[in-house]
């Protein structure tokens, strides 16, 4: 099964050691989603969006991605790091994706390391996150999709 997952991984890389994680179990071709080119998402069987949490939403370069490329009819899944929490952070994605008549597989997110603003002042929320335990639940998630379609 071919996959492809837009993502934005920046500051300590959270969200691209998970997805590494997971392309262990399965072709996933990895679309930087801030690198301008043309994506074909209608050229995979499935299709994951990922980002780090900013503010309780997806960073804006994943969310323009999905509102240009994402296919009709297409399986979808989520994957966000975070250092607070998950929040509403796929309310948007999940909405584009019932629009668009899109399955919704389902949603991995865990901890990441996060030293954005002011949380810099005091190292940083969620030392030494994602770990070998979260990036086993990211394979585990990504094997459930896989066995799903």
């Amino acid at each position: 099964m071919r996959t492809a997952v837009c993502y934005y991984s920046r500051h300590h890389g959270n969200t691209r050691k998970v997805l590494e994680a997971m392309a262990r179990e399965g072709e996933i071709d990895l679309i930087d989603a801030t690198v301008r080119q043309t994506v074909r998402l209608e050229d995979y069987d499935c299709v994951g969006f990922a980002s780090g949490v900013y503010f309780g939403k997806f960073h804006t370069s994943v969310l323009h991605a999905a509102r240009q490329y994402l296919p009709h009819g297409k399986p979808v899944f989520f994957v966000c790091t975070y250092g607070g929490g998950m929040g509403q952070s796929t309310r948007e994605l999940k909405e584009l994706a019932g629009e668009r008549g899109c399955a919704v597989l389902g949603t991995f997110g865990c901890k990441g390391y996060d030293t954005f603003g002011p949380f810099k002042l005091v190292g940083g929320l969620a030392k030494g996150r994602p770990d070998e335990g979260d990036l086993d639940r990211a394979r585990s998630f990504f094997r459930d999709i896989l066995t799903r379609l």
